[in-house]
């Protein structure tokens, strides 16, 4: 009798940790998933609760946890900036503190582990696209960094744990992510642009609405996810060698970039009965102008590429936030 491996999901009530929760139990594992529903919400996971695969577990991160598991994937933090700006102390806290527990975990149970970092580690980034070996450019004491600087500090504990203690860490650097079971008021672009739609309301657009982003169905992501925990650490050793990364750190992304005016414009087509009319309003302070990943170690490294357009996540996602109206 094969046993079923056992993964730790962190942040397993938010919006992308409830997704890799079901994708996980599809794959074939127990899942336990832990959350202090800051901003997860168990509405995400009622339809696992019931599952005998799936156990569930109100825990904050930043508090030590314990328990023997194959694969650990971290994604305990708030993500978007009206949550993350809300309580900027505890974020940092999330970010830094459950890093270091995650992996001290890691260590001594000798498990495989994949920490979600974000694109916000390049700030507002002087190269265009980004690529994994560039540094970044962000404001250490802005309004945004007790996210940015949380998570870089985090890939630094990662790699440092790796080098150091020979912890099994794996980081992707994810951009802009979207799709069903996201928050509604999360203040994040796509939300923000649904929901004004769908309410008749204004849609707000900062600066000239010339800033771009780059899109990634949350489907496509959590493939990238599974792809890099199935090689074999040899494999990425040698990858991360080869590339001079200096810790095993990739993008996941779309790299199709869309202006903030060209995704609100193509949310009114697919909500043609919305009234709205787009306004402006002033650029947030540190706000990135471009954002677009490079994802060419991606592809090589994992065989993987988005496959969902915008236009096709875009309707699915507008689908769901119909249902909660």
């Amino acid at each position: 009798m094969v046993l079923a491996k056992k993964a730790l999901v962190t942040g397993a009530a938010g919006f992308l940790g409830s997704h890799l929760c079901r994708r996980l139990i599809a794959d074939g594992y127990e899942v336990t998933g832990l959350d202090n529903l800051f901003t997860g919400t168990k509405s995400n996971i009622y339809d696992l609760l019931g599952n005998h695969r799936f156990s569930f577990v109100l825990h904050d991160v930043t508090q030590p946890f314990w328990g023997q598991f194959d694969e650990i994937y971290n994604l305990a933090c708030p993500a978007s900036p009206i949550h993350y700006q809300k309580n900027p102390v505890e974020t940092i806290k999330s970010s830094v503190l459950g890093m270091m527990n995650m992996l001290d975990l890691a260590l001594k149970t000798k498990a495989r582990l994949l920490h979600t970092s974000t694109s916000e580690v390049y700030g507002d980034p002087l190269v265009h696209p980004q690529v994994e070996t560039y540094w970044g450019n962000v404001n250490t004491i802005g309004i945004r960094s007790c996210y940015d600087e949380g998570k870089r500090c985090a890939e630094t504990l990662c790699a440092d744990y790796r080098r150091e203690y020979g912890v099994d860490a794996r980081m992707v650097r994810i951009f802009n992510t979207y799709g069903p079971n996201m928050h509604p008021k999360d203040g994040r672009v796509i939300s923000n642009f649904i929901m004004q739609a769908l309410s008749n309301e204004d849609i707000t657009l900062f600066g000239d609405g010339s800033q771009t982003r780059s899109f990634q169905y949350c489907d496509d992501l959590v493939e990238a996810f599974r792809r890099y925990m199935t090689l074999d650490r040899d494999v990425i050793d040698a990858f991360v060698a080869r590339h001079g990364l200096g810790a095993a750190v990739i993008n996941t992304g779309n790299p199709g970039e869309y202006t903030i005016k060209q995704l609100a414009e193509e949310t009114l087509r697919q909500i043609p009965e919305s009234t709205s009319k787009l306004v402006y309003a002033p650029l947030p302070k540190d706000d990135p102008k471009r954002r677009k990943p490079d994802i060419t170690l991606a592809k090589e490294l994992l065989g993987w590429e988005p496959k969902v357009p915008l236009r096709e996540g875009l309707a699915k996602t507008i689908e769901y936030f119909r249902r909660l109206a």
